[in-house]
């Protein structure tokens, strides 16, 4: 993973200041990087490896609104990071799919809920993705900042990516298999710096 050291760095600062600016990390994916798109927002939603509990005037906000009831809500609920993955519309999907183009599922919600500053994390194992290449095209358009999290075959996305994380397997099991870890790394690093302190 040496191959990717630098890359790495770049997602990851990419990332932490988007978090820092109040902007959205939206993910996308098809099949096992589907899956992975959602893990990845799993991650950032709630806490990862780290404790991210509200801060004192938030509980003090939930206990004068709501008494006890509030308090035990706010003691239970977790700092989170705006991240969104844009498999999780399922009806909106199949609609724009079959009414529209297939290839722009990703692009038409990113189109609808990106701003500039926000960035997009696309996963495509082979780099061809089409609905991946058009969601990267979207974000180029909007503002956006993008990171491509791939394999070593080079395809067609890398182009509209601004940062490109090219594991270094060329069969989609073992490219999905390093996507892991790389994925970890970034939910790890960007929670220890956004809620360093706070361990579980």
């Amino acid at each position: 993973m040496s191959v990717c050291r630098e890359s790495l760095k770049t997602m990851i600062e990419m990332v932490t200041e988007t978090f820092r600016n109040g902007g959205t990390l939206f993910t996308c994916g098809n099949g096992g990087s589907a899956a992975d798109s959602e893990h990845i927002c799993g991650e950032f939603l709630k806490g990862f490896r780290m404790l991210r509990p509200l801060a004192a005037d938030q509980r003090e906000r939930f206990d004068s609104l709501f008494g006890v009831e509030g308090a035990e809500t706010a003691a239970k609920l977790q700092n989170g990071l705006r991240c969104i993955s844009l498999l999780s519309h399922p009806a909106y999907l199949s609609a724009f799919a079959n009414d529209v183009d297939a290839e722009l599922v990703f692009g038409q919600q990113l189109w609808a809920l990106g701003r500039a500053g926000d960035v997009l994390l696309a996963i495509s194992t082979g780099g061809n993705a089409a609905n991946v290449k058009r969601a990267l095209m979207v974000a180029k358009a909007l503002g956006m900042r993008s990171i491509l999290l791939t394999g070593n075959r080079h395809g067609c996305c890398e182009a509209y990516a601004d940062c490109v994380v090219a594991v270094p397997e060329s069969e989609t099991y073992r490219i999905q298999e390093y996507h892991l870890p790389v994925y970890h790394l970034l939910c790890m690093t960007v929670e220890s710096r956004l809620f360093g302190g706070n361990k579980a």
